[in-house]
C-alpha cells in the first residue's frame, strides 16, 4: 500500500467514475432474461443513464462500465458517452467474474483516484463534501453510508463518531451494526493493486480489512438511496425518477405575518396572510408543484399553545389555502424546545429528510423557500437549494422567479 493516498496530491475531486455493471441482476426475476439490470426501464429511460447524467452534473468526465452479462444492450445505448456529454470506456469480462476480478482487470484504466459505484443504486450525491471528508482523512478508501435509522434495509456497517468504519459484514449478521454501504466509494488505485489473484468479492476482501486497519471512512448521509436491484423497491423507485417538481416552505414569515420573537400564532384569529403568499401557493399549483411546510413551532413546548391549536391553525391554512387556488401536499412540524435536543429543530435537518422518505424527494433538486438563517442552515445540510424570502423577495416574488426560470429552461409540470 502506497504510504501517501494519491488524493493528497490532486488539486481538485477525481473526474473519473467506475460503474460496476457486470451482474446478472437475478433478484429481478424474468425482467432481466433479454436485458441487463442498469438497462430496466423508468418513464422511458434506462436506470443507468440517470446515474450516468448525475455524475456528469457532479463534474465527472469520464466513466469506465465495467460488464459482463449482456454488455451489447449497454454498449448500444451509450456509445461513446458523447450523446450524454461524457466519455466512456468499457471493459467486458466473463459474467462469473465478481467484482474484486473485475476491477483488478480494468486496472490499466484507472485513474490514481477515481470514483466506484454499483449500477443499481441512485443517490443524490454530494461530490465537493465527499471530496473533502476523504482527501482530509489521508485514508485510501472512503465509502457512503446511509444511516437507515428508518431501517429502510438490513445494516452492514457500523460507523464512529469521527467517521471510521469499525465494522463491514456483508452478510449483514453481526451485532451493533448501525447503518448500510450504498455503493459509492471513493477509491485511491492501490486498493485496487493490494487485491489478491483469483476471482474475490471486492467489498468482503477489502473493507473489513481497511475498517480493521483504521482506513476506511464512511462519509454519512441521511438521504435514502433508491435501487433496481429487486423487485420490491421498483415502485419506489419509479416515483423517485418522476421528479415531479417540489418546494419546501417555512410557515411564519413566508406565508404569514411572524410574530414579535418569542411570541407565536396560537390561534386562528393571530394568523395573518402575507400579501401575495395566497396567489404564490395558487402558481404553484398550477405549474404542478407539490408544496410541503417545514416548521419549527416551539409555542407548544413552552405552553403558549396546544397541539390542539396547531392543529386547527394547519386545518384553517389548508382551507384558505385551497380556496385561494392553491395546495399544501404535506406539513412537518417541530414542537420541541431549543433544549431538547432533536433531530428535527431547525437548523437541524430531520424535518427535510422526513419529508424526503415520505415523498420520495430528490432534495438536491428542492428549493426551500425559508426567512431565517436557521432554514438556510438546515438547507445546506440537506444539500438542499435555499432561497431567503425577505421585505424585499416575497414568496410571490421568488415563486414568480421560479416559475420564469422553468420556463426558459423548458420544464413541464408533472
Amino acid at each position: 500500500m502506497n504510504s501517501k493516498p494519491n488524493a493528497q496530491h490532486l488539486e481538485g475531486p477525481p473526474t473519473q467514475a467506475v460503474i460496476l455493471a457486470g451482474g446478472r441482476g437475478t433478484r429481478l426475476g424474468s425482467l432481466t432474461d433479454t436485458m441487463p439490470k442498469p438497462m430496466v426501464s423508468f418513464h422511458g429511460r434506462p436506470f443507468l443513464e440517470y446515474l450516468i447524467e448525475m455524475l456528469r452534473d457532479q463534474g465527472f468526465t469520464r466513466l469506465v462500465l465495467l460488464l459482463g452479462y449482456l454488455p451489447e444492450p449497454i454498449q448500444s445505448h451509450f456509445g461513446d458517452g458523447s450523446q450524454l456529454g461524457i466519455e466512456i470506456e468499457y471493459s467486458v469480462t466473463d459474467v462469473e467474474n465478481d467484482t474484486g476480478l473485475r476491477l483488478k482487470l480494468a486496472m490499466p484504466m484507472l485513474d490514481p483516484v477515481f470514483l466506484m459505484l454499483y449500477c443499481d443504486n441512485y443517490w443524490p450525491m454530494r461530490m465537493d463534501e465527499m471530496w473533502q471528508q476523504f482527501r482530509h482523512a489521508g485514508i485510501p478508501a472512503m465509502i457512503t453510508a446511509y444511516s437507515n435509522d428508518d431501517s429502510f434495509t438490513k445494516d452492514n456497517l457500523a460507523v464512529d463518531d469521527n467517521g471510521y468504519v469499525t465494522m463491514y459484514d456483508k452478510t449483514r449478521t453481526v451485532e451493533g451494526l448501525q447503518g448500510v454501504d450504498i455503493g459509492f466509494a471513493l477509491l485511491d488505485r492501490s486498493v485496487i493493486q493490494d487485491l489478491p489473484d483469483g476471482n474475490v468479492s471486492f467489498e468482503a476482501e477489502t473493507y473489513s480489512k481497511l475498517a480493521g486497519d483504521g482506513r476506511l471512512q464512511a462519509f454519512l448521509t441521511h438521504h435514502r438511496y433508491y435501487s433496481v436491484g429487486n423487485l420490491d423497491r421498483l415502485s419506489v423507485t419509479e416515483e423517485f425518477l418522476t421528479r415531479r417538481p417540489t418546494v419546501l416552505l417555512d410557515r411564519d414569515g413566508v406565508l404569514n405575518q411572524k410574530m414579535p420573537q418569542a411570541r407565536y400564532v396560537t390561534s386562528w384569529s393571530e394568523w395573518q396572510w402575507l400579501p401575495g403568499s395566497q396567489e404564490a401557493l395558487s402558481l404553484l399549483n398550477q405549474a404542478g408543484y407539490r408544496t410541503i411546510i417545514i416548521s419549527n413551532q416551539p409555542g407548544v413546548a413552552r405552553g403558549a399553545m396546544t397541539q390542539n391549536n396547531l392543529d386547527e391553525i394547519h386545518k384553517r391554512m389548508l382551507r384558505d389555502a385551497q380556496f385561494a387556488g392553491g395546495r399544501i401536499d404535506g406539513a412537518y412540524y417541530c414542537t420541541h424546545d431549543w433544549d431538547e435536543g432533536c433531530w428535527c429543530r431547525k437548523p437541524n435537518p430531520g424535518m427535510l429528510f422526513q419529508a424526503q422518505r415520505e415523498h420520495h424527494l430528490d432534495l438536491s433538486r428542492t428549493i426551500f423557500f425559508g426567512d431565517d438563517e436557521r432554514d438556510g442552515l438546515a438547507a445546506k445540510s440537506a444539500g438542499c437549494p435555499w432561497v431567503q424570502i425577505t421585505k424585499g423577495n416575497s414568496l410571490l416574488s421568488a415563486t414568480t422567479k421560479l416559475l420564469a426560470q422553468d420556463h426558459q429552461l423548458g420544464h413541464q409540470p408533472s
